[in-house]
């Protein structure tokens, strides 16, 4: 019988990916499961390392959104000052 930990540093099937990755589809569900799967104990290797990529990638996006929206917006009131 396998222990945990050798389980855990077995490849992921596709069936597996499958399902995480529908998962990750529901809105917030999915947000919570990337927690789940990065910082829990007993998830494979595998999937812990693809949810620590994928919550540096939302962090990488979400900040380019948000410096987006400040040049943008920035810009933007610049313009109706300068109509007014």
């Amino acid at each position: 019988m396998e222990t945990i930990e050798n389980a855990n540093q077995k490849p992921m099937s596709v069936k597996d990916w499958l399902i995480t990755l529908l998962l990750m589809a529901i809105p917030v569900v999915g947000i919570v499961l990337l927690f789940v799967y990065a910082f829990g104990n007993n998830e494979n290797v595998n999937k812990q390392n693809w949810a620590k990529a994928q919550l540096i990638m939302l962090a990488i996006v979400f900040a380019i959104v948000i410096f987006c929206l400040i040049l943008f917006g920035s810009i933007f009131a610049a313009a109706m000052a300068a109509n007014s």
